[in-house]
């Protein structure tokens, strides 16, 4: 991959992680409409470059988001603090135990429409209840109801921003609210897995591997990637800090049936893009 298809990528994670509207789904339909082949979906330097656009951007969100992170923890009672915790749980504990089984679905265009469909249905479902909640009133099962949306976003094309919203507004917590929880319980498990695969990154990058003549060796699979992942992971710093605007209080109180028709016309998009293939 060219430098130039990196910064693509990276430019396009900044506003696709901010919205509830999948950024896995976004990289992996723009990879295939750029002719990567079917062998990018399982190679190093995918991974690679998904932990260097995952970096970025959770590194430009905890600068922009640290104000609110901290009068989180400024907040925090024992129901709310039980409810964070079981917020990051089922996560943490899904995405060990079977994100690789998972990243392998990830670039089929129909997998990915289909959570993209389903995911933007779920949302308008949610949506539309009434909204009786505020922060105040977090409990442990509500940030249960969090945790296993967010175990539900390690599907291809759902979101963990669209799954957490759903399970806060389904929840009957106000909009605006929502969209605090959303973050407040999303942040830590974004940085959490792109930390988690830079670990098996490194670990398979020094694991030995023979060649085709028998040779033992470490892998080199990523030589002279530096320059790639550098402009992805550079991209989608800069890019989501320019997104920063779409965090702000009035577009957190908007409702969310706009993202959801998006979420819709780009499934349609991918589903025509694997029929034509």
């Amino acid at each position: 991959m060219a430098p130039h298809r990196a910064l693509l990528l990276g430019i396009v994670q900044g506003p696709t992680e901010v919205l509830p509207v999948s950024s896995s789904a976004h990289i992996a339909l723009l990879a295939r409409a750029g002719g990567e082949p079917d062998r990018w979906r399982d190679s190093e330097l995918r991974n690679s470059l998904e932990v260097a656009l995952h970096a970025g951007a959770a590194a430009a969100l905890v600068i922009v988001l640290r104000g609110e992170l901290a009068q989180g923890v400024r907040e925090l009672n024992s129901e709310s603090a039980v409810a964070m915790v079981l917020a990051l749980g089922p996560p943490a504990l899904v995405g060990y135990l079977l994100e690789q089984r998972l990243e392998h679905r990830a670039g089929r265009p129909r997998t990915v429409a289909a959570g993209l469909a389903l995911g933007g249905a779920a949302m308008v479902w949610a949506d539309a209840r009434p909204a009786r909640r505020r922060l105040a009133d977090l409990k442990p099962r509500d940030g249960l109801a969090l945790g296993v949306a967010q175990a539900l976003a390690l599907l291809p094309g759902v979101s963990r921003s669209g799954a957490t919203l759903t399970a806060a507004r389904a929840r009957g917590f106000a909009r605006e609210d929502a969209h605090v929880l959303s973050w407040r319980a999303g942040l830590p498990v974004l940085a959490g897995a792109a930390a988690l695969k830079a670990y098996r990154l490194g670990r398979s990058q020094g694991a030995l591997a023979v060649d085709a003549h028998g040779r033992v060796g470490r892998s080199n699979a990523l030589s002279g990637s530096g320059p790639v992942l550098a402009a992805g992971a550079g991209a989608a710093f800069l890019s989501t800090l320019a997104c920063a605007p779409l965090l702000g209080r009035g577009p957190r109180s908007r409702p969310l049936w706009p993202f959801a028709l998006y979420r819709a016309g780009v499934a349609l998009a991918g589903w025509r893009s694997s029929a034509s293939a």
